[in-house]
């Protein structure tokens, strides 16, 4: 594993700092996700999703959105290490960018990957650009660890497929130009090989998106119903009934977006902070709490180094991608509990500063980070079979006819 950047690296971050520091956002609240707002139809969302396109049309014009996406659809044609190395410094000024995360961590690179010239042409420069968000419609009710078990139909009438279902945790479908669908096309065969993925204009007649109120009070996920939405046959990306395949594309970017990011906040800073504002640094125990934290954080950074060496030496992201995701949703959960037990009776308080209230917020939404992007216990079976080479669980329904399986579970899908 590589610690030291190359000479030319070091270039590249010092000539990433001097722009990013130059061309810093001003306004603070720009920061803001959002998640972290409390209604998700109110003006102040509304301002925040325009200084994330700001922001991103600002990085576009100046030469530093899409690091490693293709110069022929606005992209800097760098390497993974130099992505890895601007996101880093871009987090250092506070830039706005949680809306862009399906669209160019997710979407995006499933085009390059996956998707026709047309496709590419038509969407990437856009939503590099921020003139495109995106949103993800994988999960459903019924399928959500088991995604391929998935039951919106899509049925192909003339040139046009014919979409009829349900989608659930839809992060900001409420203020997204496109969507990312997973449907059905074929329930003869088994279910991982008759799903498509298609492009879906979330314009579209048919398509209603209903808020889903969270106890941290927001509504950034959703709810999004599909009745007889209709999707040109050349939206689908990938062949026909071979979808799953693209979206482990889509899966495995998510996991390493969610594993990898390194958000602005000085997070173990806060901790110890927050332990000796109330009092509570000579404490042995909470001492070695604080120890943990540090230990945990310093292992993320490790295993980020990690992938960053492996995609220097141009090879795919491997285990540490899963094992990263895993980590972080279990540290985030560690690292909330710690700061309310040091909060003592503060944490029982719905407002106190701007860092109690983040505390706050993350205790309440961790368990949003410990499912999305594929749960715990999902994460750990794909360590345990990909990586340990341990045996698979029995899937009796693995080969069966999606309708079979369908009726086995009493006609609920």
């Amino acid at each position: 594993m590589d610690f030291r950047e190359e000479p030319e690296l070091v270039q590249f971050r010092q000539e990433a700092r001097a722009w990013l520091e130059a061309n810093r956002p001003t306004d603070r609240g720009a920061t803001r996700t959002g998640s972290s707002l409390s209604d998700a139809h109110s003006e102040a969302e509304l301002a925040h999703v325009e200084r994330c396109k700001a922001w991103q049309r600002t990085l576009y014009d100046a030469g530093w959105a899409g690091i490693t996406w293709p110069q022929a659809y606005g992209g800097r044609g760098g390497t993974g290490m130099q992505q890895a190395i601007f996101a880093e410094e871009e987090a250092k000024v506070g830039a706005p960018q949680g809306i862009f995360a399906v669209g160019i961590g997710m979407a995006g690179p499933t085009l390059i990957a996956h998707g026709t010239d047309e496709q590419k042409q038509r969407h990437l420069g856009p939503t590099l650009r921020g003139d495109e968000v995106w949103c993800q419609l994988f999960s459903e009710p019924g399928a959500g660890s088991d995604l391929a078990g998935l039951s919106t139909r899509a049925e192909l009438d003339g040139d046009e497929f014919v979409v009829n279902g349900q989608k659930v945790w839809t992060s900001g479908a409420h203020y997204s130009d496109f969507g990312i669908l997973l449907a059905r096309t074929n329930p003869d065969a088994p279910k991982h090989r008759g799903i498509s993925y298609l492009l879906l204009d979330m314009r579209t007649p048919g398509v209603e998106v209903r808020p889903l109120r969270q106890i941290t009070g927001a509504a950034h996920f959703n709810e999004v119903f599909l009745t007889d939405v209709r999707i040109p046959a050349d939206r689908v990306v990938g062949d026909v009934n071979a979808g799953w395949g693209v979206a482990m594309t889509t899966l495995t970017s998510e996991r390493a977006l969610i594993g990898g990011g390194r958000g602005g906040r000085d997070v173990f800073g806060s901790l110890h902070a927050t332990a000796k504002r109330h009092g509570r640094t000579d404490d042995p125990v909470v001492r070695q709490d604080l120890a943990r934290a540090h230990t945990h954080l310093q292992l993320m950074s490790y295993l980020g180094m990690r992938a960053r060496t492996a995609v220097s030496q141009g090879k795919p992201p491997g285990p540490e991608v899963s094992v990263m995701k895993l980590a972080h949703s279990q540290n985030s959960a560690m690292y909330a509990n710690l700061a309310l037990a040091l909060e003592g009776s503060w944490g029982m308080l719905a407002r106190g500063d701007e860092d109690i209230e983040a505390w706050h917020e993350n205790f309440l939404g961790h368990w949003a980070g410990r499912i999305g992007g594929g749960t715990d216990q999902v994460q750990r079976n794909v360590l345990g079979e990909r990586v340990l080479g341990l045996p698979g669980d029995i899937r009796v329904d693995k080969d069966l006819p999606f309708r079979e399986v369908s009726r086995a579970a009493g006609g609920t899908r």
